[in-house]
């Protein structure tokens, strides 16, 4: 199928494991350059990134550059030595655990359906977006999975009528986080303790889900009542995607306040960075006599670039212009809906957002066909990136660099309309 010649694709020779994972797999995207919201592949055609949450305030922003390069041409030392850039950096979610169980001398964890929360060994074992997919790591005694609070299509699913109304999502809350007290009454019978609940903010490889109002509140309460942290995994909502809020867990301004929240990715621009954050006594509990250290820990330049980061964020005003685009970008794709019969719900906020893509809307059977079709036909086309993802890979995930602006979204979602008119005839 051919829409417009204008980005031929290319036969490359790109020498990687087969288990190494890669966008376009069957033609790997080869990045010339970069630049803000933009990637230029290796003959310099231009293409438009819907992808890259990690690069969080654009491709090689100037500020961040400037920061990385000037703290690396002073001192890379690590956390042994004081330095004006420090911050405690680690494996985040390891670390995370690690508090939760020191704290409250428990060891079993809760994770909810399609959680992703990192690739070393222990945060596999939490992951069941991996563990249930075939991966070599498998699901461990001590971790209990708890549904997935998706109103779609999830356990207590609302009907399409009643997705935007408020008492019904609620009820639908509460019936999700009466899910998790049932697997804490079930642990503490069998004489184990949960040392803490694990959940991403928003749950971005499970399908861009966006909890129902007052979920994670709920459940804070039945964890603490049974001695458990909350922890909640912000490295790839924080730091203003979600638009107005900082941080994707007050996205409901609720007051509810997690235990531990763990950041990473965006932070550093692509830089390697991540780090913790929690209330002292937990963090002093850590370890026992033994003392928390980290080679990379403190990295001044990782610590620059976070610094700089933070800087662009204030200084260009990213958590309004996220929820001005998140405001326009639903509008857009809302009417995209009305449109396209394939488009089973539309979710999201700021510029986090997924567009789920069925066979059906009254059976909501996932379209993964279509799906990757659609990905690979806006890149040849179109020259726009974007990815499909969820446990059944039918959704397209819109999470670009804050930079992202309405023109962006102009040309985007005029692509997606052509490419599903096209493929629906």
């Amino acid at each position: 199928m051919t829409i417009g010649g204008q980005f031929p694709m290319h036969q490359k020779q790109v020498f990687c494991s087969s288990k190494c994972q890669i966008f376009y797999s069957d033609d790997p995207f080869m990045v010339s350059r970069a630049s803000m919201q933009y990637l230029f592949d290796e003959h310099g055609n231009q293409f438009l990134d819907c992808i890259s949450n990690v690069q969080h305030v654009g491709h090689c922003h100037p500020k961040v550059v400037e920061a990385i390069s000037k703290q690396l041409a002073t001192s890379t030392c690590n956390v042994r030595f004081v330095s004006t850039q420090l911050t405690e950096l680690s494996e985040a979610n390891d670390l995370a655990l690690r508090l939760g169980r020191d704290y409250t001398k428990h060891k079993d964890a809760i994770v909810i359906e399609h959680a992703y929360h990192g690739h070393v060994t222990t945060t596999m074992e939490l992951s069941p977006y991996k563990f249930d997919h075939g991966s070599s790591v498998s699901q461990p005694d001590w971790v209990h999975v708890a549904p997935c609070p998706d109103v779609f299509r999830g356990k207590h699913r609302l009907e399409d009528n009643e997705l935007t109304d408020e008492e019904k999502l609620y009820a639908a809350g509460k019936q999700y986080s009466d899910d998790v007290k049932s697997i804490l009454d079930d642990v503490e019978s069998k004489k184990r303790g949960v040392a803490a609940y694990f959940a991403e903010a928003l749950q971005s490889c499970g399908g861009q889900v966006i909890p129902p109002k007052d979920y994670f509140k709920d459940v804070a309460t039945h964890v603490r009542n049974h001695g458990g942290l909350m922890i909640i995994d912000e490295v790839q909502t924080g730091f203003g995607r979600i638009g107005r809020k900082y941080w994707a867990h007050q996205l409901y301004d609720d007051g509810f306040v997690p235990d531990i929240v763990t950041m990473g990715k965006p932070m550093g621009n692509g830089f390697p960075v991540s780090a913790v954050a929690t209330r002292k006594e937990i963090a002093d509990a850590l370890g026992g006599e033994v003392g928390y250290f980290n080679t990379y820990g403190g990295n001044p330049v990782a610590c620059a670039a976070v610094i700089s980061v933070m800087k662009v964020v204030k200084e260009e005003n990213l958590l309004e212009h996220s929820q001005a685009m998140g405001e326009k970008l639903e509008v857009a794709l809302r009417d995209l809906q009305k449109k396209h019969e394939c488009i089973g719900d539309i979710r999201g906020v700021g510029l986090f957002w997924g567009i789920d893509l069925v066979k059906d809307r009254k059976t909501r059977e996932p379209d993964q066909k279509l799906a990757i079709a659609t990905i690979l036909a806006l890149r040849k086309s179109f020259g726009i990136l974007l990815n499909a993802d969820g446990p059944y890979t039918n959704i397209l995930k819109i999470k670009p660099p804050l930079c992202f602006n309405s023109d962006n979204i102009l040309e985007t979602v005029t692509a997606v309309d052509q490419v599903l008119t096209l493929m629906n005839r």
